[in-house]
């Protein structure tokens, strides 16, 4: 969960994409838009994508999003991650296509860019 003064708005997750190679994908959802661009969301990505590369062997970590997202594209890259993929056009939503979006970090970009973040 995503707390902002005992108060919930969101909820960070991760799926396998393929378990057995450790390919992890992780998600987040904050409920209300008022809390949309207040750093809230990069602060809990920061947060539960250090906690997977502790917790789990894990090599890389991702996320998909649709072109129409920006905001998360530039979490993404806040976070150090890199555009992998570019699915054009996949994405119908009122009545326009969007590209679907994935984007990656692997843990030693995460270590270097972790440590970059504390200078």
């Amino acid at each position: 969960m995503i707390e902002v003064n005992q108060h919930i708005i969101g909820i960070v997750s991760y799926y396998w994409e393929h378990e057995p190679s450790l390919w992890l994908e992780v998600g987040i959802v904050i409920y209300d838009p008022a809390y949309w661009s207040g750093g809230y969301g990069t602060r809990a990505l920061t947060l539960w994508i250090d906690h997977l590369f502790t917790a789990m062997p894990l090599v890389r970590v991702g996320f998909t999003t649709w072109s129409g997202n920006e905001r998360m594209i530039a979490v993404g890259y806040k976070l150090g991650m890199m555009l992998e993929a570019r699915l054009r056009k996949c994405r119908l939503y009122n009545g326009v296509y969007y590209d679907s979006i994935r984007m990656g970090i692997l843990r030693e970009e995460w270590n270097h860019h972790q440590m970059q973040s504390e200078v």
